[in-house]
């Protein structure tokens, strides 16, 4: 059974968050709770507040996957943000929160592995 998507973040518009999209369709992810990334901006101060009870980070850009362990190794928050902040500033969308993990941007193979779980 698929893993339950307790927060997403996402834009309509938004090419990337239409293929991550899909590929939760494939794996029939259900998502309690979706944040218009559109309406709602998180700023940096928002985004590190949402890694509060969060142990695993995963952030995806094109094909590069980086996994940091927020609970034994947890980078600063510089490097953090790094990864999880836009161009504009905002929280970089897509962004889900899986139990104790997560995982912004999108990579098809990361998404299997993670919600398919």
């Amino acid at each position: 059974m698929p893993q339950q998507i307790d927060w997403l973040y996402h834009r309509k518009s938004c090419i990337t968050c239409k293929r991550a999209e899909a590929s939760r369709d494939a794996i029939g992810v259900p998502v309690k709770e979706i944040v218009n990334a559109t309406k709602v901006r998180y700023s940096a101060d928002d985004a590190l507040a949402l890694l509060d009870g969060v142990d695993t980070l995963i952030a995806m850009k094109g094909p590069k996957v980086e996994t940091f362990d927020l609970k034994n190794d947890r980078p600063d928050d510089e490097t953090l943000l790094a990864r999880m902040m836009g161009p504009t500033g905002n929280l970089r969308a897509p962004t889900a929160r899986v139990g104790r993990t997560l995982v912004v941007g999108f990579n098809d193979e990361v998404y299997s592995r993670v919600f398919a779980d």
